[in-house]
C-alpha cells in the first residue's frame, strides 16, 4: 500500500512514521509513506503557498496551484483510489473507515493548513474528506498521522499477531475488554480467576460480557438496542 503526503510543514511527519508499527510496516515493504512539501511545487520565488481571501476576512488560504500541481503529477504515475482531505468539516474517522481504506491500493492525503484550501481543491480533487474529531488543529498534519497509522496497522502482515488488530476497541461495535499480564496477583490485587481457568468458551464469553459492560458504561451511544 502507497499513502502520499502533501503538507507545507513535512518535518511535523518525520517521527510519526518513524518509528514502532509504522517503521515496521515500511520496513516489510508492506506500507509506503511518501510525504511531500507542498512548497516544492510553488512556481512563487519565495516558495509561498497561500494568499489573502478574497472578500477579506481573517486568515490566509492556500493556494490551488501547487497543490494542483502535487497531484497532478502524482496522478500521472498511478492510479489513486481516494484523495483525502483533513478537515474538521469532513465526515468523522471511525473503525469501520479505517478498514475500508486499509483495503484500498493508493491513497493521497491533503494536510490543510491556515484557513484552509482554496474551495476550487475540494470540488476538483478531493474524494473523500475526513475529521478527526469536533475540535480544530493548527493544521492537518496530526490528523494525517493518525489516520495512516489507523490504516497502516491493519495491513495483513503488519501486526506480529494479525488476530490482534481483530479484537480492537470498535471492531465489532463496542469497547475492549479490559486485559491482565504476569502477575496475576500485585500487592492484593488478583486477576479475574475465569483467565486461569484455561476453559476458552468461559473466558470468550467473560471477555463478550465485559465489553458489553464497559461500553454501557463508558460509550453506550455504540451500543445497539439488542444489546441494550
Amino acid at each position: 500500500m502507497r499513502i502520499d503526503v502533501l503538507t507545507v510543514l513535512p518535518g511535523l511527519l518525520e517521527s510519526p512514521f518513524s518509528h514502532s508499527i509504522m517503521k515496521r510496516a515500511q520496513e516489510k515493504g508492506l506500507l509506503e509513506v511518501h510525504v511531500h512539501d507542498i512548497r516544492d511545487y510553488s512556481t512563487d520565488k519565495h516558495k509561498k503557498v497561500d494568499d489573502y481571501q478574497f472578500g477579506g476576512g481573517a486568515g490566509m488560504v492556500m493556494s490551488i496551484e501547487p497543490i494542483a500541481r502535487c497531484i497532478e503529477q502524482l496522478k500521472s504515475e498511478r492510479t489513486y483510489h481516494e484523495i483525502i482531505y483533513m478537515t474538521p468539516d469532513g465526515v468523522t474517522l471511525n473503525q469501520q473507515m479505517c478498514n475500508s481504506l486499509s483495503m484500498t491500493e493508493n491513497l493521497i492525503i491533503l494536510c490543510g493548513h491556515y484557513k484552509g484550501v482554496d474551495e476550487r481543491v475540494r470540488e476538483i480533487y478531493i474524494t473523500k474528506e475526513i475529521s478527526v474529531g469536533d475540535y480544530v488543529l493548527s493544521g492537518g498534519e496530526l490528523a494525517a498521522a493518525i489516520l495512516v497509522d489507523s490504516i497502516g496497522r491493519l495491513i495483513p502482515g503488519v501486526l506480529n499477531d494479525e488476530t490482534s488488530a481483530l479484537f480492537d476497541s470498535f471492531q465489532d461495535g463496542m469497547l475492549s475488554p479490559p486485559v491482565y499480564t504476569r502477575p496475576a496477583e500485585y500487592n492484593g490485587h488478583k486477576i479475574p480467576e475465569v483467565l486461569l481457568s484455561g476453559n476458552a468458551k468461559q473466558i470468550e464469553q467473560w471477555r463478550y460480557d465485559m465489553a458489553v459492560e464497559r461500553t454501557k458504561n463508558r460509550r453506550p451511544d455504540l451500543l445497539t438496542d439488542e444489546i441494550n
